[in-house]
Protein backbone atom coordinates (compact mmCIF):
# COMPACT_ATOMS: atom_id res chain seq x y z
CA UNK A 1 0.00 0.00 0.00
CA UNK A 2 2.71 2.26 0.52
CA UNK A 3 5.15 1.31 -2.44
CA UNK A 4 5.39 2.77 -5.92
CA UNK A 5 8.04 0.28 -7.20
CA UNK A 6 7.54 -1.00 -10.97
CA UNK A 7 6.14 -4.01 -9.78
CA UNK A 8 3.57 -2.32 -7.49
CA UNK A 9 2.50 -0.28 -9.81
CA UNK A 10 2.07 -2.63 -12.71
CA UNK A 11 0.17 -4.98 -9.94
CA UNK A 12 -2.27 -1.51 -8.68
CA UNK A 13 -2.73 -0.94 -12.75
CA UNK A 14 -4.14 -4.99 -13.25
CA UNK A 15 -1.17 -5.44 -15.69
CA UNK A 16 0.61 -7.99 -13.49
CA UNK A 17 -1.69 -10.17 -11.24
CA UNK A 18 -1.88 -9.36 -7.39
CA UNK A 19 -1.09 -11.30 -4.56
CA UNK A 20 -1.92 -11.50 -0.97
CA UNK A 21 0.00 -12.74 2.04
CA UNK A 22 0.96 -16.53 1.68
CA UNK A 23 -1.40 -18.58 3.49
CA UNK A 24 -2.98 -21.90 2.28
CA UNK A 25 -6.41 -24.00 3.79
CA UNK A 26 -6.09 -27.72 4.19
CA UNK A 27 -8.76 -30.56 4.31
CA UNK A 28 -8.86 -34.28 4.91
CA UNK A 29 -12.69 -34.16 4.11
CA UNK A 30 -13.86 -31.28 2.78
CA UNK A 31 -15.53 -29.88 5.14
CA UNK A 32 -13.13 -28.89 8.23
CA UNK A 33 -10.18 -26.58 7.18
CA UNK A 34 -7.16 -25.58 8.62
CA UNK A 35 -5.38 -22.64 8.06
CA UNK A 36 -1.30 -22.62 7.22
CA UNK A 37 -0.75 -18.85 8.51
CA UNK A 38 -3.49 -15.84 9.26
CA UNK A 39 -2.21 -12.54 8.01
CA UNK A 40 -4.11 -9.16 7.55
CA UNK A 41 -5.66 -9.95 4.10
CA UNK A 42 -7.39 -13.47 5.41
CA UNK A 43 -11.19 -11.94 5.55
CA UNK A 44 -10.71 -10.96 1.57
CA UNK A 45 -9.18 -14.72 1.41
CA UNK A 46 -11.84 -16.60 2.88
CA UNK A 47 -14.94 -14.65 1.13
CA UNK A 48 -12.88 -15.16 -2.48
CA UNK A 49 -12.57 -18.92 -1.23
CA UNK A 50 -15.95 -21.24 -2.10
CA UNK A 51 -15.28 -24.15 0.40
CA UNK A 52 -14.56 -21.99 3.31
CA UNK A 53 -18.31 -19.90 2.70
CA UNK A 54 -20.29 -19.74 6.09
CA UNK A 55 -22.87 -22.32 6.94
CA UNK A 56 -24.52 -24.06 7.79
CA UNK A 57 -25.59 -22.74 10.73
CA UNK A 58 -25.97 -18.81 10.74
CA UNK A 59 -22.24 -18.36 12.72
CA UNK A 60 -20.67 -21.39 12.09
CA UNK A 61 -17.85 -21.89 9.41
CA UNK A 62 -15.53 -24.04 7.80
CA UNK A 63 -12.83 -23.16 9.41
CA UNK A 64 -11.52 -25.19 12.49
CA UNK A 65 -8.10 -23.78 13.28
CA UNK A 66 -4.71 -22.50 12.44
CA UNK A 67 -0.94 -23.36 11.89
CA UNK A 68 1.41 -20.91 12.70
CA UNK A 69 5.15 -21.10 11.16
CA UNK A 70 6.11 -18.17 12.92
CA UNK A 71 5.31 -15.11 14.84
CA UNK A 72 5.59 -12.09 12.25
CA UNK A 73 2.66 -10.05 12.31
CA UNK A 74 2.11 -11.14 8.25
CA UNK A 75 1.20 -14.61 9.67
CA UNK A 76 -0.96 -13.82 12.87
CA UNK A 77 -3.07 -10.75 12.65
CA UNK A 78 -5.60 -12.58 10.52
CA UNK A 79 -6.09 -14.41 13.72
CA UNK A 80 -7.66 -10.91 15.52
CA UNK A 81 -10.28 -11.38 12.29
CA UNK A 82 -11.02 -14.51 13.11
CA UNK A 83 -11.25 -13.73 16.99
CA UNK A 84 -15.73 -14.06 16.35
CA UNK A 85 -15.63 -17.54 15.15
CA UNK A 86 -18.32 -19.35 16.94
CA UNK A 87 -16.22 -22.52 18.72
CA UNK A 88 -12.87 -20.48 18.86
CA UNK A 89 -9.97 -22.16 16.80
CA UNK A 90 -7.46 -24.76 17.58
CA UNK A 91 -4.19 -23.00 16.78
CA UNK A 92 -0.81 -24.80 16.54
CA UNK A 93 2.47 -22.70 17.00
CA UNK A 94 6.00 -22.99 17.64
CA UNK A 95 6.25 -22.49 22.05
CA UNK A 96 8.24 -19.09 21.62
CA UNK A 97 5.54 -17.64 18.92
CA UNK A 98 2.77 -18.99 21.61
CA UNK A 99 4.55 -17.19 24.73
CA UNK A 100 5.20 -13.84 22.38
CA UNK A 101 1.54 -13.55 21.23
CA UNK A 102 0.81 -14.32 25.07
CA UNK A 103 2.56 -11.52 26.22
CA UNK A 104 4.74 -8.76 23.39
CA UNK A 105 1.60 -8.70 21.38
CA UNK A 106 -1.03 -10.29 23.88
CA UNK A 107 -3.28 -11.35 20.78
CA UNK A 108 -3.78 -14.49 22.75
CA UNK A 109 -6.18 -13.07 25.81
CA UNK A 110 -7.78 -10.82 23.70
CA UNK A 111 -9.14 -13.56 20.99
CA UNK A 112 -9.57 -15.71 24.07
CA UNK A 113 -11.94 -13.11 25.61
CA UNK A 114 -14.11 -13.61 22.42
CA UNK A 115 -14.48 -17.53 22.74
CA UNK A 116 -12.74 -20.47 24.25
CA UNK A 117 -9.74 -20.29 21.75
CA UNK A 118 -7.32 -24.15 21.71
CA UNK A 119 -3.76 -23.01 21.73
CA UNK A 120 -1.30 -26.17 21.10
CA UNK A 121 2.75 -26.37 20.52
CA UNK A 122 3.33 -27.30 17.41
CA UNK A 123 5.45 -30.06 18.81
CA UNK A 124 7.56 -32.57 16.22
CA UNK A 125 4.46 -34.80 15.72
CA UNK A 126 0.68 -34.33 16.02
CA UNK A 127 -2.50 -35.14 14.37
CA UNK A 128 -5.31 -32.53 13.03
CA UNK A 129 -8.05 -32.97 11.45
CA UNK A 130 -7.90 -36.35 10.39
CA UNK A 131 -4.11 -35.26 8.67
CA UNK A 132 -0.89 -36.67 9.93
CA UNK A 133 1.65 -33.17 11.04
CA UNK A 134 5.54 -33.11 11.48
CA UNK A 135 7.32 -29.79 12.17
CA UNK A 136 10.52 -28.73 11.53
CA UNK A 137 12.69 -25.96 12.71
CA UNK A 138 14.16 -24.07 10.25
CA UNK A 139 14.71 -20.69 12.03
CA UNK A 140 15.57 -18.64 14.83
CA UNK A 141 14.16 -14.87 13.95
CA UNK A 142 12.38 -13.16 16.97
CA UNK A 143 9.80 -10.29 15.61
CA UNK A 144 10.22 -7.06 16.50
CA UNK A 145 7.63 -6.89 18.69
CA UNK A 146 9.51 -9.95 20.75
CA UNK A 147 13.35 -9.26 20.52
CA UNK A 148 13.42 -8.89 23.90
CA UNK A 149 11.56 -12.23 25.02
CA UNK A 150 13.83 -14.18 26.50
CA UNK A 151 12.67 -17.49 25.03
CA UNK A 152 14.48 -20.62 23.60
CA UNK A 153 13.46 -21.39 20.25
CA UNK A 154 13.04 -22.86 17.29
CA UNK A 155 10.88 -19.50 16.23
CA UNK A 156 10.26 -20.56 13.01
CA UNK A 157 9.11 -24.35 11.47
CA UNK A 158 7.99 -25.71 8.81
CA UNK A 159 4.97 -28.68 8.38
CA UNK A 160 4.65 -31.78 6.62
CA UNK A 161 0.62 -32.50 6.42
CA UNK A 162 0.17 -36.28 5.64
CA UNK A 163 -3.30 -37.38 4.46
CA UNK A 164 -3.19 -41.05 5.31
CA UNK A 165 -5.96 -41.90 2.97
CA UNK A 166 -4.65 -40.73 -0.27
CA UNK A 167 -1.03 -40.47 0.74
CA UNK A 168 -0.80 -36.89 -0.58
CA UNK A 169 1.58 -34.91 1.77
CA UNK A 170 2.32 -30.97 1.65
CA UNK A 171 5.69 -29.32 2.86
CA UNK A 172 4.80 -25.69 3.77
CA UNK A 173 7.76 -23.50 4.49
CA UNK A 174 7.28 -20.17 3.81
CA UNK A 175 10.44 -18.82 5.84
CA UNK A 176 13.82 -20.43 5.36
CA UNK A 177 16.55 -18.13 6.60
CA UNK A 178 18.73 -21.07 5.60
CA UNK A 179 18.56 -24.96 3.76
CA UNK A 180 18.55 -26.50 7.63
CA UNK A 181 20.00 -29.76 8.47
CA UNK A 182 17.73 -32.55 7.87
CA UNK A 183 15.45 -30.49 5.40
CA UNK A 184 15.96 -32.66 2.57
CA UNK A 185 14.72 -35.63 4.24
CA UNK A 186 11.68 -33.72 5.48
CA UNK A 187 11.06 -32.75 1.88
CA UNK A 188 11.89 -36.24 0.71
CA UNK A 189 8.83 -37.94 -0.86
CA UNK A 190 6.35 -34.98 -0.65
CA UNK A 191 3.39 -34.63 -3.41
CA UNK A 192 3.77 -30.68 -3.19
CA UNK A 193 6.25 -28.59 -1.43
CA UNK A 194 5.41 -24.62 -1.07
CA UNK A 195 8.69 -22.80 0.23
CA UNK A 196 9.99 -19.73 0.71
CA UNK A 197 11.06 -17.20 -2.46
CA UNK A 198 10.51 -14.01 -0.72
CA UNK A 199 13.62 -13.18 -2.87
CA UNK A 200 14.79 -14.21 -6.08
CA UNK A 201 18.82 -12.55 -4.96
CA UNK A 202 20.26 -11.34 -2.13
CA UNK A 203 21.11 -7.94 -2.68
CA UNK A 204 17.57 -7.04 -4.45
CA UNK A 205 16.00 -5.06 -1.98
CA UNK A 206 19.34 -2.86 -2.11
CA UNK A 207 17.58 -0.91 -5.25
CA UNK A 208 14.30 -1.18 -3.98
CA UNK A 209 14.48 0.54 -0.98
CA UNK A 210 18.06 1.02 -0.04
CA UNK A 211 18.00 -1.64 2.26
CA UNK A 212 21.45 -3.20 2.49
CA UNK A 213 21.74 -6.68 1.76
CA UNK A 214 23.11 -7.26 5.54
CA UNK A 215 19.87 -6.15 6.64
CA UNK A 216 18.04 -8.18 3.57
CA UNK A 217 19.66 -11.49 5.38
CA UNK A 218 18.42 -10.29 8.75
CA UNK A 219 15.06 -10.97 7.44
CA UNK A 220 15.42 -14.96 7.35
CA UNK A 221 15.01 -15.39 3.81
CA UNK A 222 16.93 -17.79 1.90
CA UNK A 223 16.97 -15.91 -1.75
CA UNK A 224 15.77 -18.33 -4.59
CA UNK A 225 19.19 -18.25 -6.25
CA UNK A 226 20.45 -20.24 -3.74
CA UNK A 227 17.20 -22.57 -3.21
CA UNK A 228 16.70 -23.39 -6.16
CA UNK A 229 19.74 -25.47 -7.57
CA UNK A 230 18.79 -27.85 -4.18
CA UNK A 231 15.31 -28.58 -5.56
CA UNK A 232 17.16 -30.44 -8.36
CA UNK A 233 17.98 -33.33 -5.84
CA UNK A 234 14.38 -34.06 -4.93
CA UNK A 235 13.01 -34.42 -8.76
CA UNK A 236 9.48 -36.37 -7.42
CA UNK A 237 8.81 -33.39 -5.79
CA UNK A 238 6.29 -30.85 -6.98
CA UNK A 239 8.19 -27.19 -6.18
CA UNK A 240 6.34 -23.89 -5.86
CA UNK A 241 7.83 -20.21 -4.79
CA UNK A 242 5.15 -18.79 -2.24
CA UNK A 243 5.68 -15.55 -0.12
CA UNK A 244 6.99 -13.40 -2.72
CA UNK A 245 8.31 -9.87 -1.77
CA UNK A 246 7.33 -6.94 -3.56
CA UNK A 247 10.56 -6.23 -5.18
CA UNK A 248 10.62 -9.98 -6.85
CA UNK A 249 11.36 -10.05 -10.53
CA UNK A 250 9.72 -13.56 -10.61
CA UNK A 251 5.98 -11.62 -9.93
CA UNK A 252 6.48 -10.30 -13.71
CA UNK A 253 6.26 -13.16 -15.99
CA UNK A 254 8.38 -10.88 -18.69
CA UNK A 255 11.39 -11.06 -16.61
CA UNK A 256 14.38 -13.12 -17.07
CA UNK A 257 14.03 -14.89 -13.16
CA UNK A 258 10.65 -15.36 -13.88
CA UNK A 259 11.72 -18.05 -17.20
CA UNK A 260 14.53 -19.08 -14.91
CA UNK A 261 12.15 -20.42 -12.19
CA UNK A 262 9.55 -21.93 -14.72
CA UNK A 263 12.37 -23.28 -16.86
CA UNK A 264 13.43 -25.20 -13.60
CA UNK A 265 9.77 -26.52 -13.23
CA UNK A 266 9.20 -24.62 -10.30
CA UNK A 267 5.63 -23.56 -10.26
CA UNK A 268 4.47 -19.85 -8.96
CA UNK A 269 1.10 -20.38 -7.96
CA UNK A 270 -1.58 -17.03 -7.88
CA UNK A 271 -4.23 -16.65 -5.28
CA UNK A 272 -6.95 -19.26 -5.61
CA UNK A 273 -4.67 -22.01 -6.92
CA UNK A 274 -6.28 -25.36 -5.48
CA UNK A 275 -4.80 -28.71 -4.93
CA UNK A 276 -5.80 -31.77 -4.41
CA UNK A 277 -3.06 -34.61 -3.47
Amino acid sequence: WNCACDLCVRAGRGTSPARSHDCVAVSANGTDFYLLNAGPDIRAQVLATPELTAGPGRRQTPVRGALLTDGELDHTLGLMQLREAQDGLRVHAPPAVLAALQSAFPLRPIVDSYGGWDWRPATENFELGGLQVRTHPVGTKQPKYARDLDHPGPWVVAYRLTDPQTGGVLVYAPCLATWPDGFDDFVAGASYALIDGTFYAPDEMSTASGVSSAAQRRMGHLPIVDSLPLLAKHPDVRWAYTHLNNTNPVLCSESAEYSAVRSAGVELPLDGTVLEL
